[in-house]
């Protein structure tokens, strides 16, 4: 299945100049949707993953479908504010501003060995926040997972991620 044509692109969203990549296109279509969680289960399934780190918002749909298949637990990453319990918090630049997230202070521990899934690899900012986020728990291992890589986007930021196995279904 080419799940880049179950993606819809809307040109100049959220500011002029960014094309950004809606996966509710792709979640809506029923053979699409079980083919990325498939695939990324298959992808981790030996890896012995005991927590998904998920990104807000739409990390969430693909992240806790693929914890479930894993048997492994499920850890939201939210924007700043929006956790009840003590959390910890790292700042990030998008491609198109900045932002915080954080995630529960106690939802990781040394033990843990760790998926990191979101829906789009841009700038790389938003991962290695997260990363930064899970690596202050002194987790075992870190992965890394994405629908989509916009690869035409080239810093810094990005090959710090080279150094963890990372798995990408679609590549702009």
């Amino acid at each position: 299945m080419n799940l880049k044509e179950t993606i819809r692109e809307i040109p100049d969203y959220p500011e002029k100049g960014i094309s950004f990549k809606d996966i509710t296109t792709m979640l809506k279509d029923p053979e699409a949707f079980k083919e990325v969680v498939n695939q990324v289960h298959e992808n981790f399934r030996d890896k012995g993953i005991t927590k998904i780190v998920s990104l807000e918002s739409r990390g969430f749909i693909v992240g806790g479908a693929v914890a479930y298949l894993l048997d492994a637990g499920f850890v939201p990453v939210r924007k700043k504010g929006k956790l009840p319990a003590e959390t910890v918090t790292e700042s990030y630049e998008l491609e198109y501003g900045s932002d915080q997230i954080e995630m529960h202070l106690d939802a990781l521990n040394e033990d843990d060995v760790v998926l990191i899934h979101d829906d789009l690899l841009a700038t790389g900012g938003t991962a290695l926040a997260a990363l930064n986020l899970v690596e202050k728990m002194n987790v075992k291992k870190v992965y890394f997972s994405f629908i989509c890589d916009l690869k035409f986007i080239s810093n810094g930021k990005k090959d710090q991620l080279s150094k963890y196995e990372t798995h990408t279904l679609v590549e702009y």
